[in-house]
């Protein structure tokens, strides 16, 4: 038994049966009929049949899967900083965490276009208990995150993920990270130190540093103009902020899932960029502890994140109206104005304050980000 097969995706040798068995589930249909709406189920099924590795789904049917959901669902997607980098070289991309698939598809929709080296995903296996999303999730070189376990457990399956991706980016394959546990639901994003440290588990004797650097670090900024999950967000912003134990409903993360892929985004921005040297260097020079070595990395790849993020004029509104300020009013129109204090009214309780601040500061935590750069 392979060391890593309760967490890996499929191997290429499987993706043939696999995708050909998952192809019988109708969600999976559902999936295709949207991917090829011009084509019946045979022809889709002989476009599967040429599909004999991860590469092969995610360039002939995931990638058209994503042009579509976009062409439907945004007005446009841009992206930078990645013509910076090196078809030959696989890189651990950490990055902030929005939407729950999108994020992950979409960088990789960016690579794909880049001719680079796409990503092995981590994905937490409390997002899919579904067969349907988990036969989806390895098709896609998705590997689990285990949640909800014992601190001995949680220590031995880090340890595990440490080593694996170090040996996914020793084999030359990319890897994507979030930089925090779930979704950043109040838009500020954070580099949680318990990712960095979970990370570099597998350095054995290397310096902090120096294994860091080595692992060819990419800060990535997505950012959606809209959320589509905004407001599914919102009540445990609140429980949250009220100190109360905010529980999920049972297909919590499947409804956010569909929303955030559904749901109009109208635009989108991906930006990749690098760390310089000598924040590798200015660190490990500290001679700080551990610890603290990794909290100053986490305060750095927090302001490259946050200096890469692409604002938009509903960032500007919602913290102009939740400063009751026209502090940034040369930063978006009257029409603009008007649409984003349109959809505040219909998707919060306007007389419940802290529904109305928790939703605002979501959108304009990301301006004051910018401004304590």
């Amino acid at each position: 038994m392979d060391t890593y097969d309760h967490i890996r995706p499929y191997y290429d040798t499987e993706v043939n049966e696999a995708l050909l068995r998952a192809a019988r589930h109708p969600m999976f249909k559902v999936l295709l009929q949207f991917t090829f709406p011009d084509k019946s189920a045979e022809e889709i099924i002989e476009i599967l049949k040429t599909c004999h590795s991860i590469a092969d789904f995610q360039e002939k049917v995931i990638y058209k899967s994503v042009a579509n959901l976009l062409e439907k669902s945004a007005e446009e997607f841009t992206s930078s900083g990645f013509d910076t980098l090196s078809q030959e070289r696989s890189y651990l991309y950490l990055s902030n965490h929005r939407d729950i698939v999108l994020d992950t598809s979409l960088l990789n929709m960016t690579l794909i276009d880049n001719n680079l080296i796409t990503t092995a995903s981590a994905i937490g296996d409390n997002l899919v208990q579904r067969d349907f999303l988990m036969e989806l999730s390895r098709l896609n070189r998705n590997f689990l995150v285990l949640r909800d376990q014992s601190p001995r457990e949680l220590l031995m399956s880090s340890r595990l993920l440490s080593q694996y991706i170090k040996h996914l980016l020793v084999s030359e394959r990319s890897v994507w990270v979030a930089q925090r546990e779930g979704r950043t639901k109040d838009g500020l994003d954070k580099t949680q130190q318990g990712v960095l440290k979970m990370i570099t588990m597998a350095r054995g004797k290397m310096p902090l540093m120096q294994y860091l650097k080595e692992l060819n670090i990419i800060p990535v900024a997505i950012s959606y103009e809209y959320d589509p999950t905004d407001i599914l967000k919102v009540p445990e912003l609140i429980a949250k902020q009220e100190n109360h134990p905010y529980i999920k409903t049972e297909n919590e993360d499947f409804n956010s899932i569909l929303k955030g892929a559904l749901g109009n985004k109208r635009n989108i921005h991906i930006a990749a960029t690098s760390i310089p040297d000598r924040v590798y260097e200015d660190i490990e020079n500290s001679r700080a502890s551990d610890n603290d070595q990794l909290q100053a990395f986490a305060t750095a790849l927090d302001k490259v994140i946050w200096e890469n993020y692409k604002l938009w004029p509903t960032n500007y509104i919602a913290y102009d109206i939740y400063h009751k300020s026209d502090k940034y009013r040369n930063e978006y129109d009257e029409k603009e104005l008007r649409h984003f204090e349109r959809r505040l009214e219909v998707r919060v309780n306007i007389e419940n304050k802290n529904e109305v601040e928790s939703f605002l500061l979501m959108y304009a935590n990301p301006v004051i980000q910018a401004e304590n750069i």
